[in-house]
C-alpha cells in the first residue's frame, strides 16, 4: 500500500506536468534554481568544515532551526502548496493508518521543496569533512531532520485542516500577517542594534535551540564532533521524541479528519440569544447601532481596523523608547490613543460600501438617514472613545503628568466627535472601491483606486484641521508644563468634538436623505 500512494504520487505528478505545458516549464526552471541554491549551500556548507567545530555547530544549528520553523508555518499560511495526495481524497478507501501515514510521508520528498530539504539536510555532512564520526552521524541526522520537517508540516495542516475550511480563519489568519509587518521597523531596529553583539550572542542562541525540538537533531553532530557524546545522546532522543510526538498528533488528526469532514459553516446562534441588539432600545437608530457592531466583530473587514489600532501606540512606543524612558513612552502613548481612535472612526466613512446590497435593506425600510448617520456612529464611539482613553490614562501613568492625561483625554474626545462627523458626512457622499463582503479585507480590487486613496487622504487631512486646537493645546501643554493648556485641551475638545460630531451627523442625514437611492446603485454595481 505504501508503494502504491508513493508510484500514486508519481502519475499524478506525470498527468499534471503532461496536461499543462506551462507547468512543465516552470517546474523545470523552479528545479533548476533550487538546484542551484543546493549547489551553494553544499559549497558553503564544504567551506564552513574548515572552522572550529563550535561556529559549524552554531551556523548549522542556527540555519537548521529556521528551515524546521519554515516547514511548521508556511503551510499555514500559503494553504494547498502541495495537495496532490489530500487525505480527505481516502475518505471511502479502507487503507490501514499505517500504511497513509508512511505512504504520504515518502510521497512528500516527491517534489522540489521536499527533495532539495532532504539533499541539504543530508549534505550538512559535508561541513563535518574534519571529523568523520560527525559526517557519519550527520547523514543520519540530516535524514531524520528532513523526516521531522515533512512530518511537523502534514501534522500542523492536519491539525489546522477544519479551521482552515472556515472563511473566518483564513481571513484572520492574514490580518496577523500584517502585525510583525507594522512592527518591521522597531524589529529591524533592535536588530542593528545588536549586531555589534552577535559574535557572542549567536553562541549562546544556538546553544539554547540545541535543546529545543527545532535544534536538537542539528546540534547532535557538532556534541560528537566535540568529544561530548552524553550530551549527543540526550539531543538524538530529543529529536527521536519530537518525531514521536509529531507522528502521533498528524495521526490523531488525519483520523479525526477522516471520519469527520470539515464543515464551513459556522455555529448558530442559539434562539432567544439577541447579541448586540440587546443592548441598544428598540428604534431605527439602535437597530443601526447594534447591527454595525456585529459587523465590526464578525466582518474581517470591520476587525481588520480593530486589531490594528491597538497596536498603533505600541508601535510609537519603540520610537519613543530610544529617547527618555518612562516619559518618552507616555508621550508616545498620548499621542497613540487619538491615532487608535482616529483609526476607528474613520472606518465609518466606508460604512455604506462595506455593506454592498445590503444597504438595500436600509433604503427599503425606510430608515431615515438621522437614524442611520447616528447608528452607525454610536457603533464606531462606543469602540473608539473606551481604546482613546484606556491609553491616554496609561501614558499619563509612565509620564507621571496629571496634566497630560487632561489634554489627551480633551485630544481623544476631539478626535473621535470630529472624526464621526467628518466620516457621516464622507461615507453619505463618495462610496469607495473595498473588498466585497466574504472578501478578505487584505484583497485589492481593480477601479477606482485612485480616486479612494484621494478620498482617504482628504479625509485624513480634514479631520487633523478640525482637532488642530486641541492638538496645538496638548502640545503647548507639554513643553511649558502649564495645567492651564491641559484644562483648555479638555474644553475644547469637549466642545468641538460635540459640535463637529452633531453638525456632520446633520448634514451626513440630509445627505443620506437626498442620495440613499443613488448610494444603493453605486454599491450594487460595484459587484
Amino acid at each position: 500500500m505504501v508503494a502504491y500512494l508513493v508510484r500514486l504520487k508519481l502519475t499524478l505528478l506525470r498527468n499534471s506536468l503532461k496536461r499543462s505545458p506551462w507547468q512543465l516549464v516552470g517546474m523545470i526552471f523552479g528545479g533548476l534554481y533550487g538546484l542551484g541554491v543546493l549547489v551553494l549551500v553544499l559549497v558553503g556548507l564544504a567551506v564552513l568544515g574548515s572552522a572550529e567545530p563550535e561556529l559549524i555547530g552554531t551556523v548549522v544549528i542556527l540555519a537548521g532551526a529556521a528551515v524546521v520553523l519554515g516547514w511548521l508555518v508556511i503551510p499555514v499560511v500559503l494553504s494547498g502548496l502541495d495537495m496532490t495526495l489530500d487525505p480527505a481524497r481516502f475518505t471511502t478507501y479502507a487503507i490501514p493508518m499505517r500504511s497513509m501515514l508512511a505512504g504520504l510521508l515518502l510521497g512528500s520528498f516527491i517534489g522540489i521543496p521536499g527533495a532539495l530539504t532532504l539533499l541539504a539536510s543530508v549534505g550538512t555532512a559535508a561541513s563535518w569533512w574534519r571529523h568523520p564520526l560527525a559526517a557519519v552521524v550527520a547523514v543520519v541526522c540530516g535524514a531524520l531532520a528532513a523526516v521531522t520537517c515533512i512530518v511537523a508540516s502534514r501534522a500542523i495542516t492536519a491539525a489546522s485542516a477544519s479551521l482552515a475550511a472556515n472563511r473566518r480563519f483564513k481571513d484572520f489568519s492574514g490580518i496577523i500577517v500584517l502585525v510583525p509587518l507594522m512592527f518591521l521597523g522597531p524589529i529591524m531596529s533592535g536588530i542593528t542594534a545588536g549586531l555589534s553583539d552577535f559574535s557572542a550572542y549567536l553562541p549562546r542562541l544556538a546553544n539554547s535551540v540545541s535543546w529545543t525540538p527545532l535544534g536538537a537533531v542539528w546540534a547532535v553532530p557538532a556534541d560528537v564532533a566535540q568529544g561530548h557524546y552524553g550530551l549527543a545522546a540526550l539531543k538524538f532522543l530529543i529529536a527521536l521524541a519530537t518525531i514521536a510526538a509529531l507522528v502521533w498528533v498528524w495521526k490523531a488528526c488525519l483520523a479525526r479528519a477522516l471520519v469527520t469532514p470539515a464543515a464551513a459553516g459556522g455555529a448558530r446562534r442559539g434562539r432567544g440569544k439577541l447579541g448586540f441588539f440587546a443592548w441598544f432600545p428598540a428604534t431605527p437608530s439602535g437597530a443601526v447601532a447594534a447591527r454595525c457592531l456585529t459587523y465590526w466583530f464578525r466582518d474581517p473587514r470591520y476587525s481588520a481596523g480593530l486589531l490594528m489600532a491597538p497596536l498603533l501606540p505600541l508601535v510609537l512606543v519603540f520610537a519613543g523608547s530610544q529617547f527618555d524612558g518612562g516619559a518618552a513612552t507616555g508621550i508616545a502613548l498620548g499621542f497613540g490613543a487619538a491615532l487608535a481612535a482616529s483609526l476607528v472612526v474613520w472606518s465609518i466613512s466606508a460604512d455604506i460600501s462595506y455593506d454592498n446590497t445590503a444597504f438595500a435593506l436600509h433604503v427599503a425600510t425606510g430608515v431615515n438617514g438621522l437614524a442611520d448617520r447616528t447608528g452607525r456612529a454610536v457603533a464606531a464611539g462606543v469602540l473608539a472613545l473606551p481604546l482613546g482613553l484606556l491609553y491616554a490614562v496609561v501614558g499619563a501613568i509612565f509620564a507621571k503628568d496629571a496634566g497630560q492625561l487632561l489634554g489627551t483625554v480633551g485630544l481623544v474626545i476631539g478626535v473621535v466627535g470630529s472624526g464621526l462627523g467628518l466620516a457621516s458626512v464622507f461615507s453619505a457622499r463618495f462610496t469607495m472601491n473595498v473588498p466585497l463582503p466574504g472578501d478578505s479585507p487584505l484583497k485589492t480590487r481593480p477601479g477606482n483606486g485612485f480616486a479612494s486613496a484621494m478620498i482617504q487622504f482628504a479625509g485624513f487631512a480634514g479631520m487633523g484641521l478640525l482637532v488642530l486646537p486641541e492638538l496645538v493645546l496638548v502640545i503647548v501643554g507639554m513643553v511649558t508644563g502649564q495645567v492651564l493648556f491641559s484644562w483648555l485641551a479638555l474644553l475644547v475638545g469637549l466642545i468641538l468634538g460635540a459640535v463637529f460630531l452633531a453638525v456632520g451627523v446633520r448634514q451626513g442625514a440630509a445627505l443620506y436623505n437626498r442620495r440613499a437611492p443613488e448610494l444603493l446603485l453605486s454599491v450594487s454595481l460595484d459587484r
